[in-house]
């Protein structure tokens, strides 16, 4: 497998200067932009589109934490080691369970405000994976509009930090060490700083979010095309864990030539007791899985994916009539989108199928954020300390972006890596055409989705092999986030061929089993100076 090893872009034509430079405006971004300013850092925040246009806001299930009294660390770490199907790092897990609180605290007394009961107390429900009621939402389905609204007026109040938005973050910069020293940057747009230009900073957070354009159908914005990963890896650093990606397995079904964002039917739908129903009428999950509709999200998705082969059907029906009059107040979201849709879920079926949700893989980072290059941090979705494993937990993500932001940011506050002058970047340069986003997205649905198998792997890997990257191709926004987009599924379909077994979210129909013996090791796949990939293997809690 092979990547372009350089974007093809401009010589930067104005410069800017931070201590900390932060890509990325969702949970993660926003609060180490924070964290890092109220430590007296100089703060440059940078999102590809406007602030508050991330994941984040996209959001509809909750924060996961053991808030009540009844509940404790130790049993959300059980149900988040157990989803993680052998391969979290339990270190990461126990500084997310045990930090986990007093962040969502943190968080509170920024702003957000989350759905309590009559007597003022947090409300506390169930999703899939969790044995006790620890998910706390905000406005029922709109948790992630609700923290994002409170963390950008946060952002807004804290003094000096510098925001650029419309602005594609496109290379790393390195210093003769082989240190970060900044990034390129494109600013879309007309004023001071617009073009390409560079932001010089002895330490970079990359918190872009997830890579959801990587695939036909995801639940995650247009602006999800794996820019961070594909930063990283041009840069020469470690992505662990790459081949997991998480598939939700309840998206609103609209019809076979859907694409891009799908509308999400939230987990939180079935932890009201809506149930999943085949074509013959069958509730089947209660055969599957000791939780039945309320199993892990792989679990789910893959049962879903087997009845709807073996029926030929396109999707299954989600029975949420039981719900009735409470479908408005405790999803407006869901169910508006719903109605519009000619859907009312109090009376009618709502048919859903899987689509790509969420990257458990990322950039390898250690447990206070920091990647295999010195001055790199990475956080949220982007980042893989490892806490997932082999599979999310459901309402873990936002948990994690505010739990390791808030360890970035008291690392940045310490102590801040040496300023160095950048040198001239080495490699081959070039680009793929936007035409080629389609073919990229299409066969790694087919080769590389919920169900995979060596030779559908060995199909996606030939056509991103066959790519033909040209410096001639005409720069623009287009085909910067295609090149990224083709950067992040190689390294998906690498690690999924590698990694000969099924476990957590990667299933391979030719190695139906686990193999703990081989295969209770992580894949860390890096760039080598040609831009071919290769790999190692990590231990668990490396």
């Amino acid at each position: 497998m092979k990547i372009v090893p350089r974007l093809s872009a401009a010589q930067p034509g104005w410069f800017a200067e931070a201590d900390v430079v932060v890509i990325g405006s969702g949970i993660a971004g926003l609060t180490t932009a924070i964290r890092a300013r109220n430590a007296g850092r100089r703060v440059i925040l940078v999102t590809k589109d406007v602030v508050d246009a991330g994941s984040t806001r996209w959001a509809q299930g909750g924060i996961a934490a053991a808030l009540d009294p009844s509940d404790s660390a130790e049993e959300h770490f059980d149900d988040t080691i157990a989803a993680g199907a052998g391969l979290c790092n339990e270190q990461a897990v126990r500084a997310l369970v045990t930090e986990g609180p007093v962040a969502i605290h943190g968080l509170i007394g920024l702003g957000a405000q989350f759905d309590t009961t009559a007597s003022g107390e947090l409300a506390l429900t169930r999703e899939g994976g969790h044995h006790r009621d620890r998910i706390i939402h905000a406005g029922g389905d709109a948790t992630g509009a609700e923290v994002s609204r409170a963390l950008v007026a946060a952002v807004e109040k804290v003094r000096d930090v510098e925001l650029i938005e419309h602005a594609l973050a496109l290379d790393l910069l390195l210093d003769a060490t082989g240190a970060v020293q900044g990034i390129t940057l494109h600013v879309m747009g007309e004023g001071r700083r617009d073009g390409v230009g560079a932001v010089l900073a002895p330490a970079v957070v990359i918190a872009t979010g997830g890579i959801g354009q990587v695939f036909s159908q995801s639940t995650n914005p247009r602006v999800a095309t794996g820019d961070g990963i594909a930063l990283a890896l041009r840069a020469g650093a470690l992505i662990a864990d790459s081949e997991f990606v998480q598939f939700h397995p309840t998206v609103l079904y609209t019809g076979p030539e859907a694409k891009g964002q799908q509308q999400l039917v939230s987990e939180a739908v079935r932890g009201e007791g809506a149930r999943l129903v085949d074509a013959s009428g069958n509730h089947f999950m209660e055969q599957v899985h000791p939780l039945a509709d309320l199993a892990p999200r792989d679990v789910v998705a893959k049962a879903i994916m087997r009845r709807m082969r073996a029926e030929r059907a396109r999707h299954v029906w989600l029975d949420g009539r039981g719900i009735g009059d409470r479908w408005p107040s405790r999803f407006p979201t869901i169910f508006d989108a719903l109605m519009a849709e000619g859907i009312d879920p109090r009376d009618a079926m709502i048919p859903v199928a899987p689509a790509q949700h969420f990257h458990s893989g990322g950039i390898h980072t250690d447990l206070d954020g920091r990647t295999s290059i010195e001055g790199l941090f990475a956080c949220g979705e982007v980042a893989c300390s490892g806490v997932h494993g082999a599979n999310r937990l459901a309402s873990n993500s936002l948990l994690e972006g505010l739990v390791f932001a808030e360890r970035i940011g008291r690392v940045l506050g310490r102590t801040l890596p040496q300023r160095r002058e950048p040198v001239s970047p080495n490699g081959t340069v070039g680009l793929l055409s936007e035409t080629a986003r389609s073919v990229i997205q299409s066969t790694m649905t087919e080769g590389a989705g919920v169900l995979r198998s060596g030779d559908s792997l060995s199909i996606s890997t030939s056509v991103l092999e066959s790519m033909t990257f040209t410096p001639a191709t005409e720069q623009s926004a287009a085909a910067w986030e295609t090149t990224n987009i083709h950067a992040a599924a190689s390294a998906i379909a690498y690690g999924a061929a590698i990694r000969t077994e099924t476990r957590g979210s990667h299933w391979r129909e030719d190695f139906p089993n686990t193999d703990d013996a081989n295969w209770r090791v992580r894949i860390a796949v890096r760039m080598n100076a040609d831009g071919s990939l290769s790999h190692e293997t990590i231990g668990v809690d490396a």
